[in-house]
């Protein structure tokens, strides 16, 4: 069994409950309160400097030039064209980039971030996978999905699900299930067993990301 095959037993149920989130069901229903939608625009922001950092490490560990190659392709598009996106993407919003740039992580996003870097940083090239892929296997369900209902009359939820529902971001969800796969092949059972733990982990995560916009998560104290 390939590793994509094992490890969406794990994240098929996350992905549907994240489907099943009123966040997002309500995203593609074009009904949801622009309010929690900014919020999860602006922690987006911090997330992406962060999600960064991993490609960084990507780079810097990976076995050959090709993968390599692919992996410094994706810091220098994440920096210099998809950051630059989200900041024309926020303005429709009316988020300003001072505002996006004085963003303070949410606890969520402090939690998230934080795992996918030590994870990058302390881990082997497989565990980076593993903990990389659910964010972009998790929008590429979720923005499929969506699409297959309808596009929704509110243009800016219309472009967000067009985004992860188009041929570019699949053909980047589908190199990193590849990945894995390869990664997977070559791996011990213990080594699956972690790879399995670290998915999990950031699949976790996903849901919670939405679910922390969906009440507008603060720090407590």
């Amino acid at each position: 069994m390939s590793a994509t095959d094992e490890l969406s037993t794990i994240g098929d149920p996350i992905w549907e409950a994240i489907l099943e989130h009123p966040m997002v069901s309500q995203l593609g229903e074009g009904t949801l309160d622009e309010a929690p939608f900014r919020y999860w625009v602006r922690q987006d922001y911090v997330y992406l400097i962060e999600y960064a950092r991993v490609f960084a490490h990507g780079a810097a560990m990976a076995p050959d030039l090709e993968r390599m190659g692919t992996f410094a392709e994706l810091l220098d598009s994440t920096i210099n064209t998809e950051m630059d996106l989200h900041r024309a993407y926020a303005e429709t919003f009316g988020i300003s980039q001072a505002e996006l740039e004085t963003t303070e992580p949410s606890p969520t996003t402090q939690g998230y971030t934080d795992f996918l870097v030590r994870t990058a940083a302390t881990g082997t090239f497989g565990d980076l996978i593993a903990a990389l892929l659910p964010c972009m296997w998790g929008f590429n369900v979720t923005g499929k999905r969506l699409a297959e209902q309808g596009r929704p009359d509110h243009e800016g939820y219309a472009e967000w699900i067009d985004m992860y529902a188009g041929e570019e971001f699949t053909e980047l969800t589908e190199w990193c299930k590849d990945l894995m796969d390869e990664v997977w092949a070559e791996s011990t059972p213990d080594e699956r067993d972690r790879y399995r733990e670290l998915f999990r982990t950031s699949a976790r995560y996903e849901y919670r990301f939405w679910d922390a916009a969906w009440r507008q998560e603060e720090w407590s104290i």
